[in-house]
Parts: C-alpha cells; sequence; structure tokens
C-alpha cells in the first residue's frame, strides 16, 4: 500500500478538537461517508451526537485519518500517539509553526510523526468528492462525483475559494499542504495522479520544495496523459537577493519557475479563474490542445473582439483553406464574407441542418474551434432558440473528433447546470472571452522534454568575487573564446607587457563589479602611454579590442536555490537593464534549446539578419552557453559566471567581460 492511500481514501475518521471536531463531523454527514468517526475529547461522552473516546489508545482500531484540531504544542503530543497506535495519516490544522517564527516546534512535529504522513501543519485538510471521504472544518462547494480533476493548494484560503467555484468543473480531490513539513507538493500531488479517476491537476504554488521530485511527477504525468495546470505565485519578488551582477535582476520576479514549469511541459496561469477553465479543457480534452484555431460567431464584433483579445496571447487563426471557403459559402450564402474569426451571421439560425455542416466545416481543416454563443438570463428569460446552436457545435466536434468550445463573453451567461450538461455531453464551455483565452494558450503548452529534470540545488555559501583577469583564465580553459590580454598591478607593469599586443586596446581597472559605472572602462586606445591611474582599482588589465561585432550579448548562470541552475541569455551591454530583453532556462540544456530560446528575444530579428543586416553567429553564442553550463555543474565551487558583453561576430563570439563569484573558502 501507498504511503498515502489511508489518509487520502480512508475508511475510517478520527477527529480530535471540540469546536473544529463538530465542524468536520457535519461535513461528513453532508458528504455521505459511510464509514465510522470517531470524535477524541478527554472529559466529553459525546460530540455531534457520536460517542467521544478518552484518547487515541480507546479508539476501536487504528484510524485510517485524524483530523488534530487542538492547539499546536498537544499537536505534537497526538502525532506521537498516532505513530504508536499504527494510523494512516493526519491534517494537522493548527497554525504557529514555522511560518510564525518557530521552526523548533514544527521539528519536533516531524520527529513525532516519523513515517506517517501528516498534511501540514497550518493546513486546512483534504476532501475526498470520489468516496466522500473529507477531514475539512468548513463548508465547501463540492459535490460527490465518479471523477474528476485534483485541486492542490500551499494556500487553504485560495482552495476554500476554489471549492466554491460555479464553472462546472468536475472536482475529485481538494488538499491543502500547508507548511508541508512531512508530505511535499510532488509527494501530495503523485499520490492524487495515480487514482484513475482523477484526470487532471491543478495546484497553486508558494514555493517548491523539491524541484527535482517535482520534475518526476511532471514525467508521470506526461506518461498517463493527465494535464498538469499551476499558478505559482511570488512573480513580483526576485526569487533570490539580488547579486553583483546584472543576471540576478533581470532572472528574478518568477523567471526561472516560469522556465522551470514550461521545461516540464506543466501550464502556468495567472488566476483561479484561468485555472478552472485550462483544467476543465484538461478533464474533457486532455493536455496539448493544437495551435491551429478557428472562431465562430453570429456577429462581426464578436469576431473582432476574439481576434483582438486573442493577439496578446499569441493564439493563431490562420486563414480559411479555399476548399473549406467554397463549403462555407454554398450554405452561407454569397452575403456572408469567408474569413477567421467566422461571423457566420444570423442566416442560418434556428437550422439545425446548416448549422451543423458550417460548424463542422470550419473546424475541419483545424485543431480546435471557437463557439461564441451566450445564452439569455435562463431566470428572465427564454434560451430554446439557442439550442440548435449548442446541438451543432456537440455535432461539429463528434463529426471532425477535434474539440468544438462553446465560448461565453462574460461568464455570467452560461449558468452551471447548463454548463455541466454540456460537460456530460463531452463539450467544453469557456467562461469569460479573455480567461477563456488564456486556458485555451495553458492547454497548448508544449510537452517537457523527455526525462529531463533539473541539477540538485546546492546550500547557501559565502562567495567571493574573481577579478577580471582571473575570470577570463577560467573561461578560456573552458573553451570559451577570449580577447588576447596581459595583466599588471600597475599602469607601467601593463604598458610594458602589452608590447605584443594589437591597438586598438581596452584598459580596464580591475577590482570593480560594474567598471563602467566606477568610470575603470578605457576603449579605442591607440596606445597605453600617458594614461590616468583609476582610482580604487586592485590592479590592470589590457585587452585587444574586439572588431567586427554585430551585437552585444548578456549571458549569465548562476546558483539557484531552487532550481539547482538557471541561465539567462537576451541582448547586453551597458543598456541590458533598461532593455531587459532575456529569457532564463534551467540547466541542463543543449544547444538546440538555447537556439530556440534566442528566437523568443523581442530583439532576435537584430541577430537574424533584419532588413538586410549580416546576420551574426548565434550558433557560436550557443556554443559558449553550454561551455558555461559544463563548466558551472561540473564545479560545486562555482557560484554565478557573468559574460556581459559577449560580443557576436559575422563568424564566432567572443567573451569581452566577465563577472565570477566561487566559494569563498577556495
Amino acid at each position: 500500500m501507498k504511503r498515502l492511500d489511508r489518509l487520502l481514501r480512508p475508511r475510517h475518521i478520527a477527529v480530535l478538537g471540540a469546536g473544529w471536531a463538530l465542524n468536520v463531523i457535519e461535513q461528513t454527514r453532508k458528504m455521505g461517508f459511510d464509514g465510522p468517526v470517531w470524535p477524541i475529547h478527554p472529559s466529553k461522552a459525546e460530540i455531534g451526537g457520536l460517542k467521544a473516546y478518552a484518547s487515541v489508545a480507546d479508539l476501536p482500531e487504528a484510524p485510517d485519518a485524524t483530523f488534530v484540531g487542538v492547539n499546536r504544542f498537544a499537536t505534537v503530543d497526538v502525532t506521537r500517539e498516532l505513530v504508536e497506535r499504527g494510523a494512516g495519516g493526519a491534517i494537522c490544522f493548527a497554525a504557529g509553526w514555522t511560518e510564525a517564527g518557530e521552526p523548533e516546534l514544527q521539528q519536533k512535529l516531524i520527529a513525532a510523526a516519523g513515517d506517517m504522513p501528516i498534511l501540514g501543519p497550518n493546513c486546512y485538510g483534504v476532501i475526498n468528492y470520489l468516496d466522500g471521504a473529507l477531514l475539512w472544518p468548513d463548508q465547501h462547494g463540492g459535490v460527490r462525483v465518479e471523477n474528476g480533476v485534483a485541486l492542490i493548494s500551499q494556500s487553504s484560503n485560495i482552495v476554500v475559494n476554489l471549492a466554491m467555484q460555479q464553472r462546472g468543473l468536475p472536482v475529485a480531490y481538494i488538499a491543502c499542504l500547508g507548511n508541508a513539513a512531512v508530505v511535499g507538493l510532488a509527494e501530495l500531488a503523485g499520490a492524487l495522479l495515480d487514482d484513475p479517476r482523477v484526470t487532471a491537476i491543478g495546484m497553486y504554488i508558494e514555493g517548491i520544495d523539491d524541484a527535482p521530485a517535482f520534475a518526476r511527477f511532471a514525467a508521470r504525468a506526461e506518461a498517463l496523459g493527465k494535464g498538469v495546470v499551476t499558478i505559482k505565485s511570488g512573480k513580483t519578488e526576485a526569487s533570490r537577493s539580488a547579486a553583483a551582477s546584472h543576471t540576478a535582476s533581470l532572472a528574478g520576479g518568477g523567471a526561472a519557475s516560469s522556465a522551470f514549469l514550461a521545461q516540464l511541459g506543466v501550464a502556468e496561469v495567472n488566476s483561479p479563474a484561468e485555472m478552472i477553465e485550462t483544467l476543465k479543457i484538461f478533464h474533457i480534452h486532455g493536455p496539448r490542445l493544437g495551435s491551429r484555431l478557428c472562431s465562430l460567431s453570429c456577429s462581426g464584433g464578436e469576431a473582432g473582439m476574439v481576434a483582438d483579445l486573442a493577439a496578446p496571447f499569441g493564439l493563431q487563426f490562420p486563414p480559411v483553406p479555399k476548399l473549406t471557403s467554397e463549403r462555407l459559402s454554398n450554405t452561407l450564402g454569397p452575403i456572408v464574407s469567408v474569413a477567421n474569426p467566422l461571423d457566420y451571421n444570423t442566416f442560418i439560425w434556428g437550422d439545425l441542418e446548416k448549422t451543423t455542416e458550417v460548424f463542422s466545416a470550419m473546424l475541419e481543416p483545424y485543431d480546435a474551434g471557437l463557439y461564441v454563443i451566450d445564452l439569455p438570463r435562463e431566470d428572465r428569460c427564454d434560451p430554446s432558440s439557442y439550442f440548435p446552436a449548442l446541438e451543432a457545435i456537440s455535432n461539429a466536434q463528434n463529426a471532425c473528433g477535434k474539440p468544438a468550445f462553446p465560448v461565453v463573453t462574460i461568464s455570467e451567461n452560461m449558468n452551471e447546470a447548463r454548463v455541466q450538461a454540456l460537460m456530460a455531453q463531452g463539450l467544453c464551455p469557456l467562461m469569460g472571452f479573455e480567461t477563456a483565452l488564456a486556458a485555451i494558450r495553458a492547454a497548448q503548452t508544449p510537452a517537457g522534454i523527455e526525462g529531463w529534470q533539473p541539477l540538485a540545488a546546492l546550500p547557501a555559501r559565502h562567495t567571493r568575487l574573481l577579478s577580471e583577469a582571473e575570470g577570463k583564465v577560467l573561461l578560456a580553459a573552458a573553451g570559451v573564446p577570449v580577447p588576447r590580454s596581459v595583466t599588471g598591478a600597475t599602469l607601467q607593469d601593463v604598458t610594458q607587457a602589452a608590447v605584443g599586443l594589437q591597438p586598438p586596446f581596452a584598459l580596464k581597472g580591475l577590482g570593480f563589479a560594474h567598471k563602467t559605472e566606477a568610470g575603470a572602462v578605457r576603449l579605442g586606445l591607440n596606445t597605453l602611454e600617458g594614461q590616468a591611474g583609476m582610482p580604487g582599482a586592485t590592479g590592470y588589465l589590457v585587452e585587444e579590442m574586439v572588431t567586427g561585432a554585430l551585437a552585444e550579448m548578456l549571458l549569465g548562470i548562476s546558483r539557484d536555490p531552487v532550481y539547482g541552475i538557471t541561465l539567462t541569455l537576451g541582448m547586453g551591454g551597458v543598456t541590458a537593464e533598461v532593455l531587459a530583453d532575456t529569457v532564463t532556462l534551467v540547466w541542463p540544456l543543449d544547444e538546440a534549446a538555447i537556439l530556440t530560446a534566442l528566437r523568443r528575444l523581442r530583439l532576435w530579428p537584430l541577430l537574424d539578419g533584419y532588413r538586410g543586416r549580416p546576420r551574426a553567429d548565434v550558433a557560436a553564442f550557443a556554443r559558449i552557453a553550454c561551455s558555461l553550463g559544463a563548466l558551472m555543474a561540473g564545479d560545486d565551487r562555482l557560484e554565478e559566471i557573468e559574460i556581459n558583453p559577449v560580443l557576436l561576430r559575422e563568424t564566432g563570439a567572443v567573451a569581452v567581460d566577465a563577472l565570477i563569484r566561487r566559494d569563498e573558502n577556495d
């Protein structure tokens, strides 16, 4: 038996804590749980009409699942008693642990739990809508289902809100993690994923505790054909404290987490509504929705709005093929202009046969179709004239074997009962234009890199900054092209040593993280004679200047406390942070992945021969990136490497500046 089976699918439930226990008992009754529920209280004879037991030891047998609703100090003792009795697992409800500055108390709880799984502490609980079992101390909006999606949250209140949704999403499980002291995100998600009745997973994530384990979970979901969609919080804060480099600031704000999820093929959305609509798509159609879309509406205004709102999501509405256009015109007549998005007008409204023909003909050459249809208020109006259109959408989906989405412009315009009825037919209504489009884009998330998982993160440590001269030696040894150079303690030293170099020269003062800002860079020098010193410099570096550069690029690779190693690449130079045109990836990577990422830059055309410009050697840049990644992955002493800029030429690329941090004890 797997570790979480008894906790998630219990035969019997124990509850502790007078007030909270009563709430759990009431919710088990409403859910129709058919197993015994055993209240535990040292002085009460009964709670909620059920016999109460004085202690865990007095229970008829070891409980499969226990809701521990007592204070945090008593929670530790109760957890120890449950372990001694052989219980299957527990929900630890009380707050006041690590999140409140009491990590030592949380460590005592972990020690008391041993091998017994607990969710929490600081956790609302779990609801199993499939079997009618729950350990939940409050109201919830769900009902029993035969299959559906699982919702997991590190915030109890977020998932409480999701539980009240009225968008027709069938929910199989709701589970909270709280502080995730014993059971982590990947373990809980994996246990829910393995239930064959679970069709997809939705997660609200505050932090990923074990990135390699999460990667294994995502690979398992891919193998099972079950979609995973996440909301990752904290995007407005840097993922780690700012370092001396540009990379640290440019790669912050959720860039690393988004890269990690994308490389695993996990969809990411921004709001609970987008998550719900994406999960509906996954529940009905599964993940990996095709990218070629068509849109149909009986209004030019709706057609135009679809096109406008879809543009920021990068959704594609390819032109209608010639044969399809002719087929549509045969039914719609000469007045209707065939296009995609299509305004089919109202000439066929109410005619099931013609509507089915138009809806099917339009869908056939595409991967999926959006059918804009807002029903009248069913409490005040008669929606029956819209039923032929809904039936035609279903007929088109069945005829073409492709997703046909009824889309309402605002979510109020289709009630929950209607959504549920359509979903029972295999249709997936989507609620609200922008939310629907965001969900469709999320459902198009490509599959992850097969077999990929990040490197393990290293503990935090103090580091020191290498001089640029030291850094260039390290880069050259790793096969990264660098300019010919000399170093010296004084200007006189480097002037004498530079006799073998060819001008123009770059003269740099050592000992500065950002030499340009410190006035410690002089470029285009034909001679070094007569140069003044640079206050604060610890030494000097003279290099042959690189000529023929087409672009300045930034390339940074650094340790990440969660994802192991991250790589940031983009447009560089002194304006790197102003341009903010970068892409962040998670190592390991190959040259092909780096070249693909470069094409996501806004200024990619400047590298690719824009308006007759020469093409930059981006392949050389990708080779340098892979060399840096291999260097970092092979040397645990290294903390961060940034080259800004890497100068790209028509042939070749050269690293002309280097900022490297390494373990201070090395």
